[in-house]
This record gives C-alpha cells, structure tokens and sequence, in this order.
C-alpha cells in the first residue's frame, strides 16, 4: 500500500516519485464487480474437454518426471545423468505442487467429478496436510487478501512485510528469516496454520494445536519415510546418493514455490488493506482488493505452466476456483479493465519482481526512522453509494 524511499539506501528502493492515487466511486467498483463476473460467466461457459485433457496431460507429464528422475539416480557414478534425475524429480516435485496440487485443491476441476482431482479428498506430495493448507491458504488468504492482521500470508507470522506491520528489533533478521522460509518452504507452510506467533501473544491455547498437530506428524512423516528412507533403501548401495538427490529436489521446489509465491504478493505497488476499510465489502469492493493487492510476472507459456500460472496472480485472486491454465486468455481482458478505471496493474519480469520483494525485506527489516516513507497509496475506493 505504501512506498518507501530509503535516503541512504538507494539500492533498497524506487527512488521514482510517487504518483497521484486513483480515485474510483462507489458506482464505478460496482459496474468493474458486474464487468469481472461476466469475464467469469463467459469462461466457465467454456469449460469443457480442453480443461480436461489439459490437467491429464499435465498429470502425465508429472509422473513421467517423477519415475524419470528416481531411475536416473540409479546411475550415480555418472554425475551429469544423476543430475538429470535430480531435475526431473524437482520438475515432477514443482508441477505436483503448484499445476496441480494447488489448483485441484481450490476446486478447479470439481465440475469434473472425478474422485482422484476433487478438492475435498485430493492429497498432494508435501509436508503440509491438505486440510489444513486449505484452511491456511483457501479460506484465511483469499477471503482477507491482503488485510493486515487478517491474511496470515502477509508475513507468514515471522517477516515484516508491510509499514503497517509494527516494527520490533526482532525484525532486523527478516532476510535471515527470509531465506531460511524459503529454503524450508513446505515446513514453513506446514507450520503455519499452528499460529505460533499467536500462542507466543497468549491469542490461542496449545490445546488447539493438538488436532492440527497429529495430522502434521502423520503428513510429514509419510513424506519423511518415502523420500528419506524408502526410495533410498530401493537403490541399495546408492542409498546416500539417492538420499542427497531427493532432498535437492525438495529444496529446488521450495526455493521455486517460495519465489513464485513472494513475487506475486509482496512487490513494490501492492496494496494492503486496513480491517476498517474493508467492512461491509461489497463483490465489487472484494475484487478491487484482489486486484491491487496482488502482482504478475510475464514469462513464457512453460513459465506460467511451472509457476502452476501463479505467474496470472491477479487473475488467481480473482477468479481462484476456475482452471488455472485460463489466466492467460483471461490476463488481457483484466488489464483492459485496470486500463478503463486507471488502476494499476501490477507484472513484470521474474528478476525485476523477486528484486523487488527482497529489497523490501531488507528495507523493513531496519528501524522506520531510518528510511523516508511515502504513505501514498495507490488507489482510494469510496466505499459508501454517492447517495448515502
């Protein structure tokens, strides 16, 4: 929502002045809600063998990579092959949990019907349960997008991701905290629906963690069993190698997942919301939130199918429960609409948006007093009828 311009730390900031903020009516929110459900009517209408054939093929990819890779870590005296395996494996890792994973799990192919893609029952090849990243991610996230002290996933409980965040000397690790989220991503994300943070404040009991907790251990220790010791244990004399490859290809999807995450929610020109300014939402309200609370990053065809098209967030936070290979004929049609209401909309290059986020995990890391702040924001909504 705000900007900062650090005065002794140019390479922590946009230096650019800021520009004057949108002011859009209540009548005009509502006229882009009715615009953006008929966006959504036309492509459900869609909907169809396309999608489908699409997310098979997709599947197929993923189970091709992942019997590719554990073959190939059987040839470990040969270095450039055993690598070969250690990237098909992260490959099947990353499409497992982003193309697939997280979009069955927001009900994307429900309309299919068919038990192996449903949301409710569908489990995917990480630490976290299903359940319980559901109620972290599809239901917290997406319903308080955004909104400070309601979407836990503004700082996933541990960083200092926005001014209005108050700032505590324990915020001088961000980046250390950063990196060690991002190299632990599926362990971060398996944590956070615990609220740690909020025990710590005496805001929840340990007695609520028990049910959360034991599904946890159930979950992680599959996880643990299959990749640590049970594949290894196949390959015989090759158990360290293929121990070592396994683990790379955990840490190249949480390094994957962690950026493509952070870049479409934490750079430079995203807007966060205060709870007062977001009661009584109106649908039209709702997805103006979305919009300018959320980020893109252009690339290629094979770049948004490896991002699991979170690369189209603001298309995701939109729409989350149609087929997320339909952002990008979507993508055009919602930037015409940021056009015809003079919001911003938000894309760029992957190194120039992850740029972004970690410069302002460095810049909010330090003391407010020690960098210029700009409390400008981007786009003001009137949130009450011009009648009323």
């Amino acid at each position: 929502m705000f900007g900062l311009t650090p005065s002794w730390l140019p390479f922590l900031g946009d230096t650019a002045a800021p520009k004057e903020p949108t002011v859009l009516t209540y009548e005009q929110v509502e006229e882009l809600g009715r615009e953006l459900d008929d966006l959504r009517a036309r492509t459900v209408a869609r909907l169809g063998d396309e999608d489908r054939e699409y997310i098979y093929r997709i599947i197929k990819a993923q189970r091709g990579f992942e019997v590719a890779g554990r073959a190939l870590m059987y040839v470990p005296f040969l270095p450039p092959v055993w690598l070969a395996g250690v990237g098909a494996l992260s490959v099947s890792k990353i499409l497992d949990n982003m193309e697939i994973g997280h979009n069955v799990m927001h009900g994307q192919y429900d309309w299919m019907r068919e038990q192996g893609l449903n949301s409710r029952v569908f489990e995917w090849d990480t630490v976290c349960p299903a359940d319980q990243w559901k109620h972290s991610h599809n239901y917290m996230h997406h319903t308080y997008t955004n909104i400070i002290d309601m979407d836990r996933d503004i700082g996933y409980g541990i960083l200092r991701m926005d001014e209005g965040q108050r700032w505590r000397p324990y915020y001088l690790g961000n980046p250390v905290y950063a990196f060690l989220l991002m190299v632990f991503f599926e362990w971060g994300v398996m944590l956070h629906d615990l609220e740690a943070d909020n025990i710590v404040k005496g805001k929840r009991k340990w007695s609520d963690l028990k049910p959360l907790l034991k599904g946890q251990v159930r979950k992680s220790g599959r996880q643990v069993l299959k990749d640590y010791i049970v594949f290894p244990v196949l390959s015989g004399p090759f158990f360290l190698t293929t121990l070592i490859g396994n683990a790379s290809a955990n840490i190249v999807r949480n390094l994957w997942a962690y950026s493509i995450i952070f870049c479409g929610h934490f750079p430079s020109g995203v807007q966060t919301f205060t709870v007062e300014e977001t009661r009584e939402e109106t649908r039209g309200q709702w997805y103006l939130r979305q919009m300018i609370g959320s980020a893109n990053i252009s690339g290629s065809p094979l770049f948004h199918i490896m991002s699991g098209n979170l690369s189209h967030q603001i298309e995701h936070h939109l729409f989350p429960d149609l087929p997320a290979h339909r952002y990008p004929e979507m993508a055009p049609q919602v930037e015409a609409l940021c056009y015809k209401y003079g919001l911003p909309y938000n894309t760029g290059g992957f190194f120039k948006q992850i740029g972004s986020v970690w410069g302002k995990i460095f810049r909010l890391a330090v003391p407010p007093f020690m960098v210029k702040s700009q409390a400008t924001p981007g786009v003001i909504v009137e949130r009450r009828p011009a009648a009323a």
